[in-house]
């Protein structure tokens, strides 16, 4: 029998919603160039993303800072991000691009109700401990 992960609501609902704003951005900057010569329409695989960061695992992903002289400042900071896919085209066009503006507004919209609930789910998750915590609803 597999068991089922446990994750905090908060915790699911911050990534879910940082995933789906950076995935909000990819889309748009292919709805922008969609007529743009050799542009390459860009997406994530939200749910291995969503499953690796609930994991702990974009770490793994995330790219360190060299330092290549004795005077650099060492930095904490990590580069991350989700990695970042090419869609495949459907039809290919004569100059390179790969944007299906149908498609990519399709995924827009979806993500944009997407989004909106994940924003209700998190407001709800805050609505349930601030009533465990002061056992009252407002």
């Amino acid at each position: 029998m597999q068991t089922i992960p446990r994750y905090d609501s908060i915790a699911f609902g911050e990534a879910a919603l940082k995933l789906r704003s950076f995935r909000q951005e990819l889309l748009s900057a292919n709805l922008v160039n969609a007529d743009t010569p050799n542009f390459k329409a860009r997406d994530i695989n939200f749910s291995e993303v969503l499953k690796d960061r609930l994991a702990g695992l974009e770490d793994a992903r995330s790219l360190g800072l060299n330092l290549t002289n004795v005077r650099h400042i060492p930095g904490r900071q990590r580069v991350t991000g989700p990695e970042v896919l090419y869609r495949t085209p459907v039809q290919p066009s004569v100059d390179g691009n790969t944007v299906d503006p149908d498609l990519e507004r399709g995924h827009f919209v979806k993500n944009s109700v997407m989004t909106e609930a994940a924003i209700q789910f998190l407001g709800s998750s805050f609505r349930s401990r601030l009533v465990a915590i002061t056992g009252q609803a407002s």
